[in-house]
């Protein structure tokens, strides 16, 4: 599996406060990123895969929520978690 217990872990800690602070916004964007990624790739082999294009879609949605949520309430933490992903160019 691409996503085990270990990585989210790495994810967390290095994007959120700890290794358990599953909840931020920080981290939930960084964990979208990864799994936007990997299924990015997973397209480009497999274009007629409709069900993963769907989730791709809705996770997109969900990140892009989440980052007009931190945008609105604290624009600097929108700005560090923007740069360290490379989400904007």
């Amino acid at each position: 599996m691409y996503l085990d217990q270990a990585k989210k872990k790495e994810i967390f800690g290095q994007y959120g406060k700890s290794n358990t602070d599953t909840g931020s916004a920080e981290s939930q964007i960084a964990l979208f990123s990864y799994r936007i990624s990997h299924l990015t790739e997973h397209l480009k082999q497999n274009r007629k895969d409709h069900s993963t294009a769907r989730a791709l879609t809705m996770l997109v949605g969900r990140r892009r929520k989440l980052l007009a949520y931190l945008k609105d309430r604290d624009i600097e933490r929108y700005r560090a978690i923007v740069k360290a992903l490379g989400l904007r160019k």
